[in-house]
């Protein structure tokens, strides 16, 4: 398994988890961003910068990564490109995307923008914060314990 992260505005919050388990469990691992970003000095990951540009990382992501690796990305459309693919994603706030519920995710998604692109104000998603961590990181352990 490899271990790809979505660098897009990858909380700090959760750097410090993945750097954890990543060295604990020698996880390869690749972060693809159009930016320099580190989670930690660790012989298993690499930076793969890419040109800045939409959807460069995301196109990155879908090329490289097969079925049994892990995406860790807040990108819906990512995730579902991935999991049509049969590749496992993940998001910041612990929900692994799935069959079943991305699409549903997806939707949800483009109609809020649709309603923001007409002019309402919808407030956008809830700040970041350690209650959301925990619950990566529970799904994130979760996750690499049903791989050994």
């Amino acid at each position: 398994m490899t271990l790809y992260i979505d660098g897009d505005a990858f909380p700090n919050l959760l750097k410090p988890i993945v750097l954890r388990a990543v060295q604990k469990r020698r996880i390869p691992t690749v972060i693809v961003a159009n930016k320099r970003i580190s989670i930690g000095d660790s012989p298993q990951i690499r930076l793969e910068l890419v040109e800045a540009g939409a959807d460069r990382a995301d196109d990155r992501i879908v090329e490289c990564a097969r079925p049994g690796d892990l995406v860790i990305t807040a990108d819906i459309p990512l995730a579902d490109r991935l999991v049509s693919r049969g590749i496992e994603a993940l998001d910041h706030r612990g929900t692994l995307y799935t069959r079943e519920n991305v699409k549903q995710l997806l939707a949800m998604r483009n109609l809020m923008e649709e309603i923001r692109n007409a002019g309402e104000m919808t407030g956008g998603p809830k700040p970041f914060g350690p209650k959301d961590a925990h619950a990566f990181a529970n799904a994130f352990n979760a996750f690499l314990s049903r791989k050994n």
